[in-house]
């Protein structure tokens, strides 16, 4: 997410990257509790208008106008053949969609940013502004959006609990729960799990909402840049060598503030959402850290990967604890410096 030195190439190397995190986006989908906390249950109807902004803005800037006319023409077609019950809030799915892509076609079209997290950061908040600006004057307002987002949440928790409950209730479960009690144990937490969801869910909406279009952005840069020759940017730095303004770090502070303090529940709410956004960044930096100073190899790097599914909570706080502590330390920088003095 921040500059890599040297000179870019004209492509992006390799395609592994992104049509794993592609694939990933679509299998996560496809889970009955994830789609529960996930806002936007299509990554396609997010990622196809971001891509296709990204081709424009590659045209805009001298690249090849076949591209932008068909990543555009693809984008309009997943926007309008979007999956969902029919209804308002695929209709706000659709419009986030397309304003997403707007804001950052013309950011990354206008030079605004040094690279790629700066770029996002910028249209993610253009968008969020232009957003809400637009719910304080349509019918409803915020009351009405905030109504249709416990609606479709409140949907998708009872669609999950239904496929788990008629998982549950086959002849081959039953078989299962009498040769092994605990399963049935299993059953009944899964079943809590789904009817607490929800509620964690609506908390955390807009840091999760935020957090999955920034994602989103990220793969969409990714792949436009192997397809196309006009570039936009520096390319995404890899993992171990992610960093970014340290300025970031005030919005941690913010949410602190906010928790701490003895404000209304809906400001501490607020608190808790900017503390979930800015974490996962620090945590993503905390984890190139990690990788930095571990150096894994291919069998080592598939072990911390199963460790870090298995163990997460923790993994994610000791991360955010190392990229918090990097934004003032910077220990890779001051490792390489101490190797190359000990040359």
């Amino acid at each position: 997410m921040t500059e890599v030195e040297g000179a870019a190439p004209a492509h992006e190397r390799g395609w592994w990257g992104p049509i794993l995190a592609v694939l990933l986006l679509v299998l996560v989908s496809t889970l009955s509790a994830v789609r529960i906390v996930m806002p936007v249950e299509d990554a396609l109807l997010l990622l196809a208008p971001v891509t296709a902004a990204c081709a424009v803005a590659g045209w805009r800037t001298g690249g090849k106008l076949p591209l932008a006319v068909l990543w555009t023409t693809f984008a309009v077609w997943v926007v309008w053949r979007a999956p969902g019950p029919p209804g308002l809030f695929l209709d706000f799915a659709r419009g986030w969609a397309v304003l997403l892509a707007l804001a950052f076609g013309v950011t990354a079209a206008s030079g605004v940013g040094e690279g790629f997290l700066s770029k996002a950061l910028i249209a993610l908040a253009a968008a969020l502004l232009l957003g809400v600006a637009t719910l304080v004057v349509v019918p409803g307002g915020l009351a009405g959006a905030a109504e249709l987002v416990r609606g479709e949440v409140g949907r998708r928790a009872i669609e999950a609990t239904r496929e788990w409950q008629e998982l549950t209730g086959t002849p081959e479960w039953t078989d299962l729960v009498r040769e092994s009690p605990g399963w049935g144990v299993y059953s009944e937490t899964v079943e809590k799990q789904l009817a607490e969801l929800p509620r964690i869910a609506l908390r955390y909406y807009p840091a999760l909402f935020a957090l999955q279009s920034l994602a989103v952005l990220a793969i969409g840069w990714a792949v436009y840049h192997r397809v196309g020759r006009a570039r936009l940017g520096p390319p995404l730095s890899r993992l171990r060598e992610l960093r970014f303004n340290e300025l970031l770090v005030w919005g941690v502070v913010a949410g602190l503030t906010l928790v701490a303090l003895p404000f209304p529940g809906s400001v501490r709410d607020a608190g808790l959402n900017l503390l979930l956004f800015f974490g996962v960044l620090f945590a993503l930096r905390g984890l190139g850290v990690l990788v930095w100073f571990l150096a894994p190899g291919r069998m080592m790097t598939v072990v911390l990967f199963v460790f870090s599914v298995i163990f997460w909570p923790v993994v994610v706080l000791v991360s955010a604890g190392l990229g918090l502590g990097d934004t003032w330390f910077d220990w890779r920088r001051a490792s390489r410096q101490r190797s190359q003095r000990s040359e």
